[in-house]
């Protein structure tokens, strides 16, 4: 059985969320500090306590920042934003494991890109304010710590919250969820407007995103622990991050060979009277519903008439919302249903740059080695809009990466 590390942020991901959920769900406070002492960052501590948020108990993680500190180097320069080498710096000359170090610039290098990307300009020359200040520094390390401490075979999450509304920040008053957030979250599955308020920061984004090998709606988990991470707010929705710590059961053997299982349900009607038009619209209004996929199939049906068999794949909780659109956007008047197993290779995400500009990259694994990976689509023909290139100048520039 592997051990499996499950995220629920059901009201969102901040990083002293995640550092107060890490030890709620059993990563030793003494442990943490110590490991984060290698820094050699100065100016910070964290405090930890207990509290409740509608009821419900948990950690709450408080990372203090000394008043009137002002940063230097060890020449004496001051640093009141950093960029991404002065971040890898610091990193680098600590003490902490490979593993660790890998982790934290790879959540940090999630945020660079994304920023970059949102301010136009390269990544070198992003210097970061919220995400690069001492806080974050400490919020991120941190869950490269607690990772490498839990040492989880496999990391999944259920769609983050992202809240609504508009926040303060550097720049001035901006929607949420920030920009920064969105583009970090861009290709993942997200949820919106539980609450008016920003629920999800781009430090909790890019820690979701550098981890989560899935994200599912219904895991099946052996549950052996749980934590819960505090947040700020007392609001109309508990203010926690929910992590379990757990087992998943020995269902199959493929399992253990990088492949998810999961019962879904083929939906499939036949149509021989509708405007031909009418299916792109009807296949990005399901696709948009939730449908798993969407493929239609050239038949011959009663009398030899030529038809279109529409085949939708849902998973079962989502059957209604998929059936609702079936019959309101089709003249079919019946379908038919079936279960089916859907079984997936494990995916990873990355962001690549090239000189056109940065790219998500979606790579396949199968018994731990990777078998295969793919530029996003979206991202290749926006960056060939974008320089006026065709689209396999693009996909050369990743190659010759």
């Amino acid at each position: 059985m592997k051990t499996v590390l499950f995220y629920e942020p059901f009201a969102g991901i901040s990083g002293d969320m995640h550092i107060g959920a890490m030890i709620d769900l059993g990563v030793p406070e003494s442990y943490l500090i110590e490991s984060l002492k290698s820094l050699k960052l100065p100016g910070w501590s964290i405090s930890f306590g207990r509290e409740k948020r509608c009821g419900i108990a948990g950690t709450r993680a408080v990372v203090n920042i000394g008043h009137g500190h002002e940063d230097h180097d060890e020449h004496g320069h001051h640093h009141h934003h950093r960029n991404i080498r002065d971040i890898a710096h610091l990193i680098e000359k600590s003490s902490l494991n490979v593993n660790v170090k890998d982790l934290t610039m790879k959540i940090f290098n999630i945020v660079a890109v994304a920023e970059a990307k949102v301010h136009e300009m390269p990544v070198d020359e992003v210097h970061f304010h919220e995400v690069g200040a001492v806080d974050s520094i400490v919020d991120i390390t941190a869950a490269a710590i607690a990772i490498d401490y839990l040492k989880p075979d496999r990391i999944i999450s259920t769609a983050p919250e992202l809240g609504g509304g508009f926040v303060k920040c550097a720049h001035g008053t901006i929607p949420v969820p920030a920009p920064v957030t969105v583009e970090i979250l861009k290709g993942l599955p997200v949820r919106f407007g539980a609450v008016q308020y920003e629920t999800t920061t781009p430090t909790g984004a890019a820690i979701l995103s550098a981890l989560v090998a899935e994200f599912v709606e219904k895991p099946v988990l052996k549950i052996e622990k749980i934590g819960c991470g505090v947040g700020t707010r007392d609001a109309e929705i508990p203010n926690l991050l929910r992590v379990y710590l757990g087992k998943t059961p020995d269902v199959s053997a493929e399992l253990s060979d990088g492949i998810s299982s999961k019962e879904a349900l083929m939906i499939e009607c036949n149509i021989d009277d509708m405007n031909p038009e009418l299916f792109g619209h009807v296949t990005e209004k399901l696709l948009e519903a939730g449908a798993k996929d969407v493929f239609m199939t050239p038949v011959f049906m009663k009398k030899n008439r030529p038809g279109i068999l529409l085949s939708v794949m849902s998973s079962i909780e989502n059957k209604e919302r998929i059936l609702g659109i079936i019959f309101h956007e089709t003249t079919t008047a019946g379908l038919r249903e079936y279960p089916v197993t859907q079984k997936m290779l494990e995916r990873r995400f990355e962001t690549i740059k090239t000189h056109y500009g940065t790219i998500k990259i979606k790579s396949f694994f199968y018994k731990g080695k990777k078998v295969s990976s793919k530029a996003e689509y979206e991202d290749v023909r926006r960056l060939a809009l974008e320089h006026n290139v065709p689209m396999k100048e693009i996909y050369e520039a990743i190659e010759r990466r």
